[in-house]
């Protein structure tokens, strides 16, 4: 873990999201796009939940997928557990 990430979760706690019934159409949009991974239900809500609360800032271990996957279809994102630039 990073301090960044840390840091955020003090600041800023942790709360869930839920998946509504709308978010599957992006989730199938989303998996069908991203099929040469493949992209799995898991990854498509991490996707719909930064394209809900507007950044790309993650946590993720899966360091290649989200180096390839874009929030709004054309952000990167940002994983807290690596170094900044």
């Amino acid at each position: 873990m990073t301090l960044a990430w840390l840091d955020t979760i003090e600041t800023q706690g942790i709360c869930l999201f839920q998946l509504e019934p709308s978010h599957l159409i992006r989730a199938r949009e989303l998996m069908r796009h991203y099929a040469d991974l493949p992209m799995d239900l898991a990854d498509a809500s991490l996707v719909i939940l930064a394209e809900h609360l507007g950044h790309g800032r993650i946590v993720s271990t899966d360091r290649r997928d989200f180096h390839t996957y874009r929030w709004k279809n054309r952000k990167p994102f940002s994983n807290l557990l690596e170094p900044l630039p």
